[in-house]
């Protein structure tokens, strides 16, 4: 039985256009291929963008690393619609992709009681909105993400007292209070597949910047979580509405009074830290077997 695993031009083999970190997409597909083997599957790697009819063979079809799906978003988004219009389960599902692609998500779970980072919601960004933010905030800097990215691209970050007058973005964008935590401590992470608790880790940003991704010298190490924190990670999980994701990514900061706040729950195409979690690939394969029913 063949599983479809989609890819990018970025991170599909072969390509002449790979990224820096598809390394990253060859670690996930080499924790789960082996896995899926030994159930009777096969991991068959396919660019998101391919026509319909090369998924006929595929009953389901895992989301993968289409790490540019940002950049096309409607276009994504209805090929999620199409596969499963075609009679393929997708994984994780289209509805749920579309809530978690744009990162007002964060409201809706902070509503459902989730911690969350101060956050100024715009259409478009400028200078000024940042100065208006510094104040707001009361913070020395302020990182400008956009509502529909991943992997911190078009992120930004603006010092007080250091402010190019000249800066916008047109596009939806989020403002958050940079958060010296990042730096300190590092970024949490809690990965789960259909439910259960699978790892945990620390991320740490290079020196001189604050950014955890591998692609800017961001570094992670596995960890055991306190009680306190595998808690507050199942929380925002619980909270997630819909039903449950085949994974789920949960990241997270420590606040200044000491307890987790949420910076953003993946579930289109997290990387799933595999060498921090090496029993993920069973784990992702027997809920793919359940799944298949």
């Amino acid at each position: 039985m063949q599983i479809g695993f989609l890819t990018c031009p970025g991170t599909h083999p072969g390509s002449d256009r790979r990224r820096e970190d598809a390394y990253e997409h060859d670690m996930q597909v080499a924790a789960l291929r082996p896995a899926m083997e030994e159930r009777g599957m096969a991991l068959t790697e396919i660019d998101w963008r391919a026509p319909i009819e090369a998924f006929v063979d595929f009953p389901l079809v895992l989301v993968g690393t289409p790490w540019d799906y940002q950049d096309a978003e409607a276009e994504f988004l209805g090929k999620l619609d199409a596969l499963e219009g075609s009679g393929r389960q997708v994984c994780n599902p289209a509805a749920l992709v579309r809530w978690n692609a744009r990162k007002t998500y964060l409201k809706d779970l902070a509503t459902r009681g989730a911690a969350t980072i101060p956050t100024i919601w715009l259409e478009r960004a400028t200078a000024e909105d940042i100065v208006r933010a510094l104040d707001a905030f009361g913070s020395e800097a302020v990182v400008a993400k956009r509502q529909v990215g991943a992997g911190a691209e078009g992120q930004s970050i603006h010092h007080a007292g250091a402010l190019d007058p000249a800066w916008k973005m047109e596009q939806p964008m989020m403002l958050q209070p940079y958060l010296d935590q990042i730096t300190r401590e590092g970024e949490y992470s809690f990965l789960f597949v259909d439910g259960a608790f699978s790892h945990a880790l620390l991320k740490r940003a290079a020196d001189g910047d604050y950014r955890v991704q591998s692609i800017y010298g961001g570094t992670e190490e596995a960890l055991t979580p306190s009680t306190a924190d595998l808690a507050a990670a199942q929380r925002i999980f619980a909270a997630v509405p819909f039903d449950t994701p085949l994974y789920a990514r949960i990241d997270m900061v420590r606040g200044d009074d000491g307890a987790l706040m949420l910076m953003e729950a993946e579930m289109i195409e997290p990387y799933l830290y595999p060498e921090q979690g090496p029993q993920l690939g069973v784990m992702m394969a027997e809920a793919i077997e359940r799944r298949l029913g």
